[in-house]
């Protein structure tokens, strides 16, 4: 990725280089450094309301009874977590940021999700004597069907970029919310379909 980067950075510069247009080069690269720190910022407020929301909902115990309320969707979608274990929390906790378009906010919750499946498969490695469904190294099937749900995520509010419409003077912001409905909705329900059809044709 590098490589691409710089690559396409000199092809810029030497176009430009060849056709005059070097100081318009300099300008927009300073304007857009200018714009992408004042995005930041935006985005920086947004974000900390949001994720303050998220973690008063937690200590709330918010969480823990929409993680209840989710529970038949997770035992759906991994039937063989145990109900009592950390994962199930962290999952549930990622996919509500999800729903409301947090990515951000989903992030850190998706991470303790990984962390605790992982230790998971390593517990199903000590009791079955190191011969765990899966050799060191290799994703569990619960890892990646979190992991290709998570990438598809349901939205029904995309918190980012109704943010990132508002900041560049859309007139109607929140025109995508009926699209990126419909469209997520679709990605992962094809995403669910695709890791039912992948996990039933492992266990064969």
């Amino acid at each position: 990725m590098n490589y691409l980067w710089g690559f396409m950075i000199v092809i810029g510069v030497v176009y430009a280089a060849f056709h005059g247009t070097l100081p318009e080069v300099t300008e927009a690269a300073i304007g857009s450094a200018k714009e992408a720190v004042t995005l930041s910022i935006a985005m920086m407020g947004v974000m900390s309301f949001w994720v303050g929301i998220m973690r008063i909902a937690e200590n709330a115990g918010i969480i823990q009874g929409a993680t209840k309320k989710l529970m038949p969707f997770l035992r759906f979608l991994f039937p063989d977590i145990p109900k009592d274990h950390a994962a199930n929390r962290y999952i549930a906790t990622n996919m509500i940021a999800n729903v409301f378009g947090l990515g951000w906010a989903a992030t850190p919750a998706g991470l303790k999700a990984m962390e605790e499946l992982e230790k998971l498969e390593d517990e199903r490695r000590k009791v079955s004597g190191s011969k765990a469904r899966e050799p060191f190294g290799v994703a569990s099937n619960e890892m990646c069907t979190f992991l290709i749900v998570n990438i598809s995520s349901l939205q029904l509010i995309s918190v980012n970029m109704l943010a990132y419409r508002s900041q560049y003077g859309s007139v109607n912001p929140a025109a995508v919310v009926g699209p990126a409905i419909i469209a997520t909705a679709v990605s992962t329900g094809a995403a669910i379909l695709f890791c039912k059809i992948a996990g039933r044709r492992k266990k064969i």
